[in-house]
């Protein structure tokens, strides 16, 4: 890695906005009766796992970020960086807030199909100026993947939302 300010001054920003998204993703993440009495897959991670595994997707996506912003050469590159994030950024968050605010995993299992579409375009995007960057969001899509199946589980074992 390059540590000139070519490279810092993007790994401080995706690192601020990481803590927001996270800061987020916590605030908006309840896992208290309702979620509780929520019937869920043998499979299920245990609830400590979810921590660790996201703080660890989102260095990789922080440090994916500032490599491919700072591979970017042209201001056209760069615009599709920040869209391709910022789509994501607001799926991420949003996927939260529908199953865990509005508890309405139905709805965030539709959400989640979504979100996953935008980390694959992030691997696109991302990986197109820097080969490592895409590589780096791959474990990204994998935890997304398992998440979506473990919500598609937990619609089909508890039925009904509305």
């Amino acid at each position: 890695m390059n540590w000139t300010p070519s490279f810092l001054w993007p790994l401080g920003v995706a690192a601020a906005v990481a803590v927001v998204v996270a800061i987020a993703g916590a605030v908006l993440t309840d896992t208290g009766p309702w979620y509780d009495r929520l019937k869920k897959p043998s499979w299920k991670p245990p609830d400590w796992a979810f921590g660790p595994v996201w703080t660890t997707i989102f260095v990789l996506a922080v440090i994916a970020t500032a490599l491919a912003w700072s591979a970017a050469e042209a201001a056209a590159e760069r615009f599709l960086i920040f869209g391709a994030l910022a789509i994501n950024v607001v799926l991420n968050i949003a996927w939260s807030a529908i199953f865990f605010k509005l508890r309405r995993p139905d709805w965030a299992l539709r959400e989640v199909a979504l979100l996953w579409l935008s980390i694959l375009g992030l691997i696109v995007v991302l990986g197109s100026v820097s080969t490592l960057a895409g590589i780096l969001l791959v474990p990204y899509l994998a935890w997304v993947s398992i998440a979506s199946f473990l919500n598609l589980r937990i619609v089909q074992l508890n039925g009904s939302f509305g």
